[in-house]
């Protein structure tokens, strides 16, 4: 099953063409990896596939169902999540209440002023779960701001699957982190497809994280489509090397 189709995606600014005629296919379960040089139109394809920007021209789907005019914050309620290259934390909070909070909106709870008991506890279930699952449970009580960087972002995604999504959107998770921290974010991705089976597309400049998680990439240049294939294929690509890989050099 197709759980996310691109098609033929442009986006414009003006005269600047940011993303030209892009298409990109997803399967239930999979692990893709967009990479691409800096300016090749990684974040506005992104931005296109999340809802903040629409497209100039072509269509997203999602499990079937055409999103190409439905806004971000509807998107997370059909079932897609997503992080951000700056992560998006409330620092004055603790763990537990980032992410309770995050299933609170989940539950559609955070507007009214006395939420269900069912309900609150609902939300509360699932922030416990979350934290369980990405192992911050032991630090549910600390402030986000006190936290070092690899935790605040592991708080992120826990924010973020505490949605219940069933497409998870990560934004270069790794940006900024140490080798350890980039361990642990790269296994965290790793168990959360594997083990719970979630379909993940990240953005990712860390070419040792890439070839570690992907089940496939697709390669953007300049705004267009340059490859796609298995992380040995594109290894092996000459174009992707001379157009990324070689300048990362």
């Amino acid at each position: 099953m197709t759980m996310l189709e691109v098609r033929n995606v442009t986006k414009r600014f003006g005269s600047l063409t940011a993303v030209k005629d892009v298409s990109m296919a997803v399967k239930s379960g999979e692990l893709r990896a967009i990479i691409g040089p800096n300016g090749a139109g990684k974040t506005t394809f992104f931005n296109m596939i999340s809802g903040y920007f629409p497209p100039t021209q072509g269509a997203i789907l999602f499990e079937g169902r055409d999103v190409t005019r439905i806004p971000a914050h509807a998107r997370v309620g059909l079932g897609m999540g997503r992080t951000f290259q700056i992560t998006e934390v409330f620092p004055e909070l603790t763990v537990y209440e980032n992410v309770l909070t995050a299933a609170e909106v989940a539950a559609k709870q955070t507007l009214k002023m006395i939420p269900s008991r069912a309900a609150a506890k609902l939300a509360g279930d699932v922030a416990g779960e979350m934290l369980t699952l990405v192992a911050l449970a032991g630090k549910a009580d600390r402030l986000v701001g006190e936290l070092a960087h690899g935790d605040q972002r592991i708080t992120e995604i826990a924010m973020v699957l505490a949605q219940l999504p069933r497409l998870l959107l990560l934004d270069e998770p790794t940006a900024g982190m140490g080798d350890q921290e980039t361990y642990e974010i790269t296994a965290l991705i790793r168990r959360l497809h594997r083990e719970t089976n979630y379909t993940i597309v990240l953005i990712e400049h860390d070419m040792r994280v890439v070839f570690h998680l992907a089940d496939y990439i697709t390669v953007l240049d300049r705004g267009s489509l340059l490859a796609e294939g298995t992380p040995k294929e594109i290894a092996a690509s000459e174009v992707v090397q001379a157009a990324y890989l070689g300048e990362a050099k």
